[in-house]
């Protein structure tokens, strides 16, 4: 059962996504804030992280940065930033994706998948 790692300070956002994907199968922690989200990655590795650009006490852009000087578990940023900069900036600080809220759920569980298909598939070469 692939994990996410799902860090948002909206308590109605985290328990309704939550809920969906657990009905989807995944297995889910969440994360209340930037330094919440770091110390469960050291926790736990995630098989997906979805990652708000606006949080207490560390940011998103904050957490991506950390994460990506180590790892490359795929990140989708979900985030109310939709200007095309803010896409910009997330995608070149190391996230494999970008949705903007409010989104469509069965698009982001579309986009859930792809980026596990993604990292499937690279695991798989680099294994031959």
């Amino acid at each position: 059962m692939p994990q996410i790692l799902l860090v948002d300070d909206e308590p109605a956002l985290r328990d309704s996504l939550t809920y969906t994907l657990q009905k989807e199968g995944y297995e889910v922690m969440t994360a209340v804030d930037g330094l919440s989200a770091i110390k469960q990655f050291h926790k736990q590795v995630p098989d997906v992280i979805l990652l708000d650009l606006m949080l207490p006490e560390v940011s998103g852009m904050e957490v991506c940065w950390r994460i990506r000087a180590f790892s490359n578990v795929p990140i989708v940023m979900l985030t109310a930033k939709d200007q095309d900069i803010d896409k910009v900036w997330g995608l070149e600080a190391g996230a494999d994706d970008y949705v903007t809220k409010p989104f469509n759920t069965r698009e982001l569980l579309a986009r859930i998948k792809a980026v596990l298909r993604r990292r499937s598939t690279e695991q798989s070469l680099e294994s031959k």
